[in-house]
């Protein structure tokens, strides 16, 4: 326990330490901007991402992964705070958390592992698509000054690695940028231009909403839309960060983790969040492994915003807009693109069809379900083709032999019921089903189907090699061995 807390929290402290800082710079404009869209003061989104990244460092799931406020929740709080205020909007983020604390109970964060390569991949290259969109507003209609800087700000954050590893190449260019625009006096737009940040620490506050029936039937629905897509996308950023680090990650654990940070973030002012997945992958980027990081990246931008905000403010956009491309092209998944050609065509469908649902609609939520939907759809069409029915010769006169393999199940059963031969008049029909799988009620009623056939022709059928499951299942719902024919009709009893 000791060994893997140490390991967690202090294995690199001085590059979770830079990486951190890092993070805290470029948090504080999408903080800002996040509660714009949601129709907030700038104060709600900044303290969420204080009290939620400091949260989320103990009692998370998945080290080195950074949770604050979100676009993509901002965007489901917009009616709440413009029809009832943002009172509403605290209680229904403690009942966010709520909802996410049961889901971590009942460990169901670990059915992720059913979202399958394709849909990662998607998910992942539409949110890179929609960081780099989320910036041209920074640049369309910009002077030439704001594109020299976004240029020179990308030459550090790519060139300086060659020359050193200490510090991370994003801190240097916020740096050297911000210095060069305030000894020249640059006039370019500001982190300061985005809003004004709070002067004062977090305080305790309860919603000032009615506890009545009205109110629960008012904040649930949002409330349950907000930890559905806020664990969709923490967990689905877990995936990937599992996937760049090389470690695993409990994700029961960050379940409950995200429930509590929501419970928290709205007592003490700020609006429900989830994982971010641009602010992740600078912090892995940048270096950082352990909770350390995250912990800091709370705590400093609650120093930068405190203390420091009057120099926070002179941060030129240009600064941290060339942090966020450089983010959105190292997660594309740019290998998914030039294998399209060469990889299967329901893989490449997902994937396409997942990225296009994202950009279009803005909610991951939707592509996410469409591309799960689809990769189901093409695993039950391959599966059910798998299913052979081979007619086993035998000498015994009148007498059919059938051995069945691959899985049946509704997808299957029509191809079942249509592989036996039904003409003659067979006096006994042995069906095998030892190499095959008997899934769900639709296989068990095909089943049924091809034995009273050959009942109906005077035939005594038999069906044989099930195993324990599919006995246990044809004995609660199947009829072939429960339901006869009269005997003037030819039927046999097994």
């Amino acid at each position: 326990m000791i060994a893997s807390a140490r390991r967690q929290w202090l294995a690199s402290p001085r590059r979770d330490l830079l990486a951190g800082t890092v993070v805290a710079l470029a948090l504080i404009p999408e903080a800002i901007a996040f509660s714009l869209i949601a129709g907030v003061d700038p104060a709600v989104g900044l303290y969420a991402s204080v009290v939620i990244a400091i949260t989320i460092a103990f009692v998370g799931g998945r080290p080195a992964m950074i949770s604050a406020a979100t676009g993509a929740m901002a965007l489901l709080m917009v009616t709440l705070v413009r029809d009832h205020g943002v009172e509403y909007l605290f209680a229904a983020s403690i009942l966010c958390g709520l909802f996410q604390i049961v889901i971590g109970l009942l460990k169901l964060g670990r059915y992720i592992k059913f979202v399958s390569r394709s849909v990662m991949t998607g998910f992942v290259n539409a949110l890179a698509i929609l960081i780099f969109l989320a910036q041209m507003p920074e640049l369309i209609g910009a002077g030439p000054i704001t594109y020299v800087l976004v240029a020179a700000a990308l030459a550090i954050i790519y060139g300086a690695p060659r020359l050193t590893k200490a510090v991370p190449s994003p801190l240097i260019a916020i740096v050297v940028i911000s210095a060069v625009v305030m000894a020249m006096k640059l006039d370019v737009r500001t982190v300061g231009d985005m809003g004004q940040m709070p002067t004062a620490l977090p305080a305790f506050h309860l919603p000032a909403v009615p506890l009545t029936w009205e109110t629960l039937t008012l904040i649930a629905p949002i409330s349950a839309t907000l930890a559905f897509v806020g664990l969709l996308e923490s967990l689905l950023t877990a995936n990937l960060i599992d996937d760049v680090t090389d470690t695993a990650s409990d994700k029961d654990r960050e379940t409950r983790g995200q429930g509590i940070a929501n419970i928290l973030s709205p007592l003490f002012g700020g609006m429900a969040g989830c994982a971010m997945i641009g602010q992740s992958m600078i912090n892995v980027g940048s270096g950082a492994r352990g909770r350390l990081s995250t912990l800091w990246a709370g705590l400093f931008l609650l120093f930068l915003m405190l203390a420091l905000q009057d120099w926070v403010a002179r941060i030129p956009m240009a600064a941290l807009v060339a942090v966020m491309i450089m983010v959105s092209v190292g997660t594309f998944d740019w290998n998914s693109v030039l294998k399209l050609r060469t990889l299967p065509i329901q893989s490449s469908i997902v994937m396409v069809a997942t990225t296009a649902t994202v950009v279009v609609t803005h909610d991951l939520s939707k592509g996410v379900m469409l591309g799960v939907l689809l990769s189901a759809v093409f695993f039950m069409r391959k599966v059910g083709k798998t299913l052979s029915v081979t007619e086993v010769q035998t000498s015994e006169p009148g007498a059919l032999r059938y051995r069945v393999s691959g899985q049946l199940f509704f997808g299957s059963a029509d191809l079942f019921a249509a592989s036996f031969e039904h003409h003659g008049r067979p006096t006994h029909v042995e069906i095998d089903l030892t190499d095959a799988h008997l899934w769900d009620l639709t296989g068990v009623a095909a089943v049924d189907k091809v034995v009273f056939r050959y009942r109906r022709q005077g035939a005594q059928v038999q069906v044989v090699g099930m195993n324990d499951a599919a006995r246990t299942l044809v004995a609660r719902v199947g009829r072939f061995e429960k339901m006869h024919l009269p005997a003037d009709a030819g039927a046999l009893s097994l």
